[in-house]
């Protein structure tokens, strides 16, 4: 209903679905949706409203029926990261429990600098029929509920209390999620009756729009400076981070290492950033690292950072380099660019590594490179060995030898929490450029299923031939497997391999590291649990309308991921791993965890001593 000529009167809801269904992005010259759709669970809080807008909007904005409101967060996080966050998909959960739900994606978002719009609803703006169903009354304030808990972990927040609002607020909310620098989770809050009050909406406001994503360019001191600290750099070495994908700028940073000669480390989010076999790709970082990476960061004098948020499991606590080593870091966040003194470089890292090559003249030292390729000669050894099958009772690194020797170099490989992520790292051979999502900012159990889920969406609006594969364990198994349903419903075929080692081994692992017994961690050390029994995982997700099968050994798991990648529906191949004997054991880099400095057990006693000495060699900063 039209109010004028260049006024349309429609309900808050309305408005808002209507401005995204005309917002769009240039993705290498082609004009695509901005927003590729949501997934949603409707209850009283979102239903009758957004509900009945989203319906009218149904072919422009798809929406997926998600199962829990967690597993639609992490399939929005990997939709983002498939799409290196040009595109987003929004979320619509209920008011209280469902929208309470979504807390741990927005942390998973928040935390790997994703974008995700989130449109909850909310108690009445009114108060009148007040205390309502699921709402969450707060003594002292009337206006706090449960929605507010997003602000720890939005980047954008809004509580929308009169229709007029969303003329700001949504493009704020698309203009932080676009953001290079800023870039997270936004969260609008829609009470029940603001979503279906209507306004005169400016016509214009609807207008199609297409979006850029901003490329900062960087300040030329800062050039300058970063320059002038390679130049006398005589052990030079550069971490490719998450970034760098993010940036498209994979190309740049590779003839940048190729014209100086530097040897190249991934952090965890920056793996498939370099094919492993290119000469200068000395492998991962950290405390879920390799041998080679590490052994050059701690002789490396000059570490040129980009994208990267120098997380702990990169500079293993910051032990992993020397302590007076000069860090330059490229950041399109100013927050992450000079974090522990490092001489910053805030700008688009494609751009500043292209500003920062004109301006360097260098090459590194020979006998420099010679050290970074010998060592990673030596990691690639143990790694061949790692994976064999048969070198010891079925591991994590048998299984990902076998599935990398067999799928096809554009599948896209998801890993998340627990073991798994170290053992993907460590031990997978890079096949071609971004492939390889190891989610480990958050370190979410569940996300395997749910977050491959978002990534097979936006995999088959780029590349509908290929795989998405994801390796889970029975802990992230039984904690979300949901969406293994939802991939069968929606005909987004997942092939998910399911190693099970009968508990949460690897914090079994650190348990028993840092001089602990075995306790609540391994199913069978679970003192409350009288006869454990292994979960029939084959029964389960047949059930749930996907092919499974179990098999005995390596060989078993490579014939039948070969029928996995002929079959047209959601596969689970489910296998039983070793909980002690079958990790990874090299490449390993110092973490920081808390260990008791008062302790009845002499091992316990002893492990903390042996923590606390390596704490000499952390680097003191901010």
């Amino acid at each position: 209903m039209s109010a004028s000529d260049d006024t349309i009167r429609l309900t808050t809801a309305q408005a808002i679905i209507s401005w995204l269904a005309n917002q769009y992005i240039e993705i290498d010259g082609t004009k695509r949706r901005l927003c590729g759709g949501g997934f949603g669970i409707f209850g009283h809080g979102n239903v009758t409203c957004l509900g009945e807008a989203l319906h009218g909007a149904r072919e422009e904005l798809p929406l997926y029926r998600g199962q829990n409101e967690t597993g639609m967060g992490f399939a929005a996080a990997g939709y983002a990261k498939q799409w290196l966050r040009q595109r987003f998909m929004f979320c619509t959960a209920s008011a209280g429990p469902g929208t309470a739900n979504l807390l741990t994606a927005a942390g998973l978002a928040h935390a790997n600098r994703l974008p995700m719009l989130m449109l909850c609803g909310d108690t009445f703006i009114t108060r009148l029929p007040d205390p309502v169903l699921q709402q969450m009354e707060n003594y002292y304030d009337p206006t706090l509920g449960v929605n507010d808990a997003f602000k720890s972990c939005s980047r954008y927040w809004d509580r929308i209390c009169h229709p007029a609002q969303v003329i700001q607020s949504l493009p704020a909310a698309i203009a932080t999620m676009l953001d290079p620098a800023d870039c997270g989770p936004a969260f609008i809050g829609l009470p029940q009756d603001v979503q279906g009050w209507t306004y005169d909406y400016p016509v214009a406001f609807f207008a199609e729009t297409v979006h850029r994503i901003r490329r900062q360019s960087p300040d030329a001191s800062e050039i300058a400076d970063a320059a002038a600290a390679l130049k006398a750099a005589k052990r030079p070495m550069i971490i490719a981070g998450g970034g760098v994908q993010y940036s498209r700028a994979v190309s740049e940073l590779t003839a940048f290492a190729e014209r100086h000669q530097i040897p190249v480390v991934e952090t965890i989010a920056g793996r498939a950033n370099m094919l492993a076999t290119h000469k200068l790709n000395t492998g991962p970082i950290g405390v879920t690292g390799s041998e080679s990476a590490n052994a050059v960061a701690a002789k490396a004098d000059v570490i040129l950072a980009v994208g990267t948020r120098l997380q702990d499991f990169t500079t293993g606590s910051w032990t992993a380099f020397a302590k007076d080593a000069q860090i330059i870091s490229i950041n399109a966040a100013r927050h992450d660019a000079g974090k522990h003194m490092s001489l910053p470089v805030v700008g688009d890292a494609r751009l500043s590594l292209a500003t920062l090559d004109e301006a360097l003249d260098y090459t590194a030292p020979d006998a420099w490179v010679r050290f970074a390729r010998d060592e990673r000669r030596k990691w690639d050894a143990y790694v061949a060995e790692n994976i064999r099958p048969g070198n010891r009772p079925n591991s994590y690194a048998q299984a990902i030898g076998v599935v990398n020797d067999l799928c096809d170099p554009r599948d896209r490989v998801v890993a998340a929490a627990g073991g798994l992520p170290a053992e993907v790292t460590a031990n997978w051979r890079t096949l071609e450029i971004g492939t390889v999502d190891v989610e480990f900012g958050f370190s979410c159990m569940g996300y395997e299923i749910a977050g491959a889920w978002g990534a097979r969406i936006a995999q088959m609006e780029q590349e509908p031939e290929q795989d998405t594969i994801t390796f889970c364990g029975d802990g992230s198994y039984m904690m979300l497997n949901s969406d293994l349903y939802s991939s069968v419903l929606s005909r987004k075929k997942l092939i998910v391999v399911l190693l099970d080692n009968f508990g949460f081994a690897v914090i079994n692992k650190l348990q028993n590291n840092t001089g602990n017994e075995s306790f609540n961690n391994l199913l069978e050390d679970c003192p409350t649990i009288p006869e454990p029994f292994r979960v029939d995982y084959v029964a389960h997700a047949t059930s749930m309308g996907a092919e499974a099968e179990k098999v005995d050994n390596p060989a078993e798991l490579g014939e039948a991921f070969k029928r996995a990648k002929n079959s047209d529906k959601s596969y689970v191949i489910v296998m039983d791993v070793d909980a002690y004997e079958g990790w990874t054991t090299e490449g390993h880099a110092w973490w920081e965890v808390g260990t008791p400095h008062v302790t009845k057990s002499d091992r316990v006693r002893e492990a903390h001593k042996d923590w606390e000495a390596e704490r000499a060699r952390q680097r003191r900063g901010v």
